[in-house]
């Protein structure tokens, strides 16, 4: 196998690597939140050396900070928003579309 190829392999690998992080992030935060949390914990003790210790508090978690901005969905508080019109007081047009089959 040649260094080419061997470069070739190793590169894909990442990229397959950081995509499938990057799915797990999106459809499991709970679980890869944990997994920071954990990775966190096991880094961040004081025996570390410090880029190490720096590395752990950048792989912490964010907290859930009870703003509906963070999107925890703890409080059941962030559902659809409502239109525009409807928040500024003026009345939501009506739309009439035929039923099907007619």
């Amino acid at each position: 196998m040649s260094a080419g190829l061997l470069l070739q392999y190793v590169i894909v690998g990442l990229v397959v690597l950081a995509s499938v992080l990057i799915v797990l992030r999106k459809l499991a935060p709970k679980l890869t939140n944990r997994w920071l949390a954990a990775t966190s914990i096991r880094y961040g003790r004081p025996g570390r050396s410090a880029w190490v210790r720096a590395f752990a508090r950048q792989l912490q978690p964010k907290e859930a900070t009870g703003d509906c901005s963070d999107g925890c969905s703890t409080c059941g508080a962030c559902g659809p928003k409502r239109p525009a019109a409807a928040r500024t007081g003026e009345p939501t047009p009506l739309e009439f579309r035929p039923r099907r089959g007619e």
